[in-house]
């Protein structure tokens, strides 16, 4: 990209960041669906035990953006600060609230037999059986909490157009118009979702993962252009060598080498494979987070986010534009059980 070009783009986010953000729409997924149901078995309830709910789902857009008529679905806590974001780009927004919880519940023996993992993650998403750790029903599930969500939010917020993400027979969103995306264990539940069903994008920060696990090969119903990551080079995500090992298996390798955006500029050679090796203080916790904004994002001397213009790239950025593929790095480490061992 020339630097002119940059630079305009650069200004315009910033001018569209400056701007208010859009109001948090916010609703609990109980009280929009009756079926919704507790699953205490895998701590998936509806209040805390202090009576704090836990199945508030929030949504945004910017009505005064013209908008991409595409959805973002978020699996993960809701980040308000990201929200603002995909809102200036035009992009609408929601976090509904789905069963992700299980993963200290899981027998360790069982957990990395290297099938489990991607099984749960996959019933969590769509509520069909096909784990037999876990009992996760349809009106429970991510899928069907979005479109729950979706509905609701169309005939509240009308404003805000959300009928436009709901297919035509009314049975479920127009999943060719949503961005899956999600940081750690929703990144890596968003790459799996994705492998079952294709979507318009996925966008993984400091993901995937699940070292022992093989459905990162599974032949994927979203194309691998579609799919971007972005991950720190201290999280040890990244040093135990499970995020390069899955974005291989992914075949995100065919699409551009792996790029170190502090020292790159936009459009990042056209790659899917994004890494950072921002200043965190050796932290590698605080890596894990730095990647989304937040608390944990890495800040210039003037107190900006110094990756505005990575998360554009990630969620903007044409899927037809690709970089050229690379080989397999033979220091990334693809066997994580013969490692273990």
């Amino acid at each position: 990209m020339k630097k002119p070009l940059l630079l305009t783009t650069l200004l315009a986010l910033s001018a569209s960041l400056a701007c208010a953000a859009a109001p948090t729409i916010s609703k609990r997924a109980s009280e929009i669906d009756p079926r919704a149901k507790e699953h205490p078995e895998i701590d998936f309830v509806f209040t805390d035990k202090k009576g704090k709910p836990q199945d508030t789902q929030n949504a945004s857009v910017d009505t005064s953006v013209k908008p991409q008529g595409k959805l973002v679905i978020w699996l993960m806590g809701h980040n308000a600060q990201l929200f603002e974001r995909l809102n200036s780009y035009g992009l609408h927004a929601i976090q509904p609230h789905y069963a992700n919880k299980w993963f200290g519940l899981i027998p360790s023996d069982k957990r990395d037999s290297g099938k489990v993992l991607g099984d749960i993650r996959l019933e969590a998403c769509t509520g069909q059986d096909v784990s037999d750790l876990v009992s996760i029903p349809q009106p429970d599930s991510m899928m069907e909490r979005s479109f729950q969500f979706v509905k609701w939010l169309a005939k509240e917020h009308p404003e805000g157009k959300w009928d436009q993400f709901i297919s035509e027979d009314g049975k479920g969103l127009r999943w060719d118009k949503v961005i899956v995306s999600g940081a750690s264990h929703g990144a890596t539940t968003s790459a799996r979702f994705a492998k079952h069903q294709k979507v318009d994008r996925v966008v993984c920060f400091c993901g995937p993962r699940d070292n022992y696990d093989s459905w990162q090969s599974l032949p994927s119903a979203t194309p691998g252009n579609r799919i971007f990551g972005f991950s720190h080079v201290l999280d040890s995500g990244w040093t135990g060598d499970h995020y390069c090992r899955s974005w291989e298996m992914m075949g995100l390798n065919q699409f551009g080498p792996i790029v170190n955006v502090d020292i790159s500029a936009p459009p990042f050679q056209n790659t899917r494979r994004l890494i950072t090796d921002a200043d965190v203080k050796g932290d590698d916790k605080r890596a894990h987070g730095s990647v989304t904004p937040g608390g944990s994002a890495v800040k210039d001397k003037d107190g900006k986010y110094i990756h505005e213009a990575v998360w554009h790239y990630l969620f903007n950025h044409p899927v037809d534009q690709t970089g050229s593929p690379t080989p397999a790095d033979p220091d990334c480490v693809k066997d994580q059980q013969k490692k273990a061992r």
